[in-house]
């Protein structure tokens, strides 16, 4: 089975989870490798831009390793949660335990099947991408939407941390990204249905870093399939240690049984804080 997103059917068809380090044999398994050659600035850094037309793509996914890939170190601001450490941006938050956390150079994202996948100069093109994810769920549904004879997996929920160089403000970041993971997930190739927050809230988390967040909906969109929903999504923009534009998001299916709460997005996003030096600038 394949790791797939939240959002479901022919619509969720845009998930790949892969470490960096991961081969083209790994291709034939996957379907389609988001190889290392793209960062989770895939989104065109602080172009928060949709395309214009787009379609889901298939999924993919690096090996599987052992969990927990949290950090040995540093405690949750939460007991019994797990820590999320991204080095890469030098960010941490807590999810709780029924979580799954993936490596901190696994990607996750969405991609745009309306371009050639049996072409491999189109390998990583992506509408928006995240690292160092934490997935809730992931087994929520099962589905052959495309009929391609495999079984996807398409989870409830998912959180992570990207980099948004090129953005001039924290409200920028958390209003385009927010519409982009919905958009992305939920939507393509339409915008119609997206209900999104048109400016950003100041925001401050409880270890005191202070950014801005957006929300973003659906509402009614087309299902074409048994695992497609509406969905909804939540970014927060901020600075890291280095200075540079930093966007926390959560993106989740919604009314449907087990909807992760509001309460609890906000509860996780309570959590985010800085952790160290960021590896890349």
């Amino acid at each position: 089975m394949r790791p797939q997103s939240p959002g479901g059917g022919n619509r969720a068809k845009a998930v790949a989870v892969v470490a960096a380090t991961a081969v083209v044999a790994g291709v034939g398994l996957s379907g389609f490798l988001l190889l290392g050659a793209k960062d989770d600035r895939a989104d065109g850094g602080g172009n928060t831009a949709a395309p214009t037309a787009a379609s889901k793509s298939a999924t993919a996914s690096a090996p599987a390793s052992p969990e927990p890939h949290s950090s040995g170190t540093e405690r949750p601001t939460i007991p019994g949660w797990k820590v999320v450490v991204n080095p890469k941006w030098g960010t941490a938050f807590d999810v709780p335990p029924d979580w799954k956390i993936e490596s901190p150079s696994a990607l996750i994202g969405y991609e745009d099947s309306s371009v050639d996948y049996d072409d491999p100069a189109n390998w990583g093109k992506s509408i928006v991408v995240m690292s160092a994810p934490a997935i809730f769920r992931e087994n929520w549904c099962l589905s052959d939407g495309d009929k391609d004879g495999r079984m996807d997996n398409t989870g409830l929920a998912m959180a992570g941390t990207k980099g948004s160089q090129g953005s001039k403000s924290t409200a920028e970041v958390a209003v385009g990204l927010a519409d982009l993971w919905v958009y992305g997930g939920y939507t393509q190739p339409d915008r119609k249905n997206i209900v999104h927050d048109r400016t950003a809230r100041s925001y401050t988390t409880r270890s005191g870093v202070r950014g801005s967040i957006a929300w973003a909906r659906s509402r009614d969109t087309p299902r074409e399939d048994k695992c497609d929903s509406d969905g909804k999504a939540i970014t927060f923009g901020f600075k890291n240690s280095a200075g540079g534009f930093v966007a926390w998001s959560l993106v989740g299916a919604t009314g449907v049984k087990g909807e992760l709460p509001d309460s609890t997005i906000m509860k996780i996003l309570s959590t985010v804080r800085l952790h160290g030096k960021p590896t890349q600038s």
